[in-house]
C-alpha cells in the first residue's frame, strides 16, 4: 500500500479521502496481521537470518509503533473534542497567576555518556557517546498552568522582544493568546478541555498545548531557557527530575542524527526528519504508553505543533 502510506506519495492530510472502504482496510488488516504472527511464531528461514529478527528487534519496533499511534488516536480525540461548544461551562476553582513555584537542582558540568546502548531502541537513540556538559540548573517540574496564565497576563503574548523572529510571524498569522485547549468562560476565567470535555485548570499541573515558539518565549520571559536534550537526559538518569511523565517537554536543540549514527531497519526511517526543522521533545504525556517512556527516546515535531501535549521544563546558566 506504498501509494497509500508513503508519505512522498501521499501527504497525511489526503489519505483520508483516499481510503478504502472500512470493511475492505478490517478485512486486509487482519490477514496482515494473521500472516505475521504466524511468520513471527515459525521464524523459518529466509526469515529467521534477516537482522530485524536479532534481539527480537521487529516486535519490539512493532509494539513501540503501536504506542505512537495510540497517542496520535488521543491528539485527535483532543482536537474533536476542541471543536464542540463550550459556551455554557462556568469555572468553579478559579485559575490564578502565579510566578516562580518551583524548586531548581544544580547539575555540575562534566562528560557524560548520552544515547541508548540497547539494540530495541529506535536508530535516532543510538549509539551511545560521550557528550561533554557545562554546569546548569534545572526546574523540577514542568512549567505549570498557574506560571504560564502569568505570562499570559504579563502580555508575554504582545511582547515582540520575547519571541524568536520566526516565532512571532507565527503570532501575527494565528494571533494566539493562550494554550491550544484553553477558553474561557462569560467571567473570563480560563478552563480547559480535554477528551472528556471542559474542566478547571489545576494551578500546579503542567501546562500543555503549546508549540516550542510559545515555549521559547515563555522561556525567556522567565529569565530562563529550554534546555539542550542532552541536558534533560543527564538530569533525568542522575534522579534530578522526580517530576515527568506529565507532558512531553520541548527543548531547544533541533532534531539531529547522533555521531556514528546509522539508520535502521530502514534508511528513510530517522534521516529525513534530520533534514527539516523538527526540535526535540523529551519526557512524555499523560497519554503516552510506557513502552516508550525512557530517558533516551527523541520525540520531534515542527516548531508551530500545539497538539502534541507538550509544555516545557526551564533551564538556566
Amino acid at each position: 500500500m506504498d501509494a497509500l502510506y508513503i508519505p512522498e506519495n501521499c501527504p497525511k492530510p489526503e489519505r483520508g479521502g483516499k481510503l478504502p472502504k472500512r470493511e475492505e482496510l478490517i478485512k486486509t488488516a487482519v490477514e496482515y496481521q494473521d500472516n505475521n504472527a504466524l511468520m513471527l511464531l515459525e521464524m523459518v528461514s529466509p526469515y529467521s537470518d534477516q537482522k530485524l529478527f536479532e534481539d527480537e528487534y521487529i516486535q519490539y519496533f512493532i509494539i513501540q509503533h503501536y504506542a505512537q499511534h495510540y497517542e496520535t488516536m488521543q491528539m485527535v480525540l483532543q482536537q474533536r473534542a476542541l471543536q464542540k461548544d463550550y459556551s455554557g461551562y462556568v469555572v468553579k476553582n478559579i485559575l490564578t497567576a502565579k510566578q516562580n513555584m518551583v524548586g531548581i537542582q544544580l547539575i555540575n558540568g562534566d562528560t557524560y555518556l548520552a544515547g541508548a546502548e540497547s539494540a530495541v531502541t529506535y536508530d535516532n537513540e543510538r549509539p551511545r557517546h560521550e557528550i561533554k556538559l557545562n554546569t546548569f540548573s534545572i526546574a523540577e517540574r514542568p512549567a505549570s498552568n498557574a506560571e504560564y496564565l502569568a505570562f499570559i497576563e504579563d502580555g508575554g503574548y504582545q511582547q515582540q522582544a520575547l519571541w524568536s523572529e520566526e516565532g512571532w510571524l507565527w503570532q501575527q498569522e494565528h494571533n494566539e493568546n493562550a494554550p491550544e485547549h484553553w477558553q474561557q468562560d462569560k467571567n473570563k476565567h480560563w478552563f480547559g478541555i480535554n477528551n472528556d470535555g471542559a474542566f478547571d485548570l489545576p494551578p500546579g499541573h503542567a501546562v500543555y498545548g503549546i508549540n516550542h515558539f510559545e515555549a521559547t518565549a515563555f522561556a525567556k520571559w522567565s529569565n530562563a531557557r529550554l534546555p539542550h536534550e542532552h541536558e534533560w537526559e543527564i538530569a533525568l538518569t542522575d534522579h534530578h527530575l522526580p517530576n515527568t511523565g506529565y507532558v512531553w517537554e520541548w527543548c531547544n536543540n533541533l532534531f539531529y542524527p547522533y555521531p556514528g549514527f546509522k539508520a535502521f531497519p530502514y534508511d528513510e526511517y530517522s534521516s529525513p526528519w534530520f533534514e527539516q526543522p523538527h526540535y526535540v521533545l523529551r519526557g512524555a504525556s499523560h497519554h503516552t504508553r510506557p513502552e516508550i517512556k525512557r530517558p533516551t527516546f527523541r520525540n520531534f515535531f515542527g516548531p508551530d505543533k500545539r497538539h502534541i501535549f507538550a509544555g516545557c521544563r526551564l533551564a538556566y546558566d
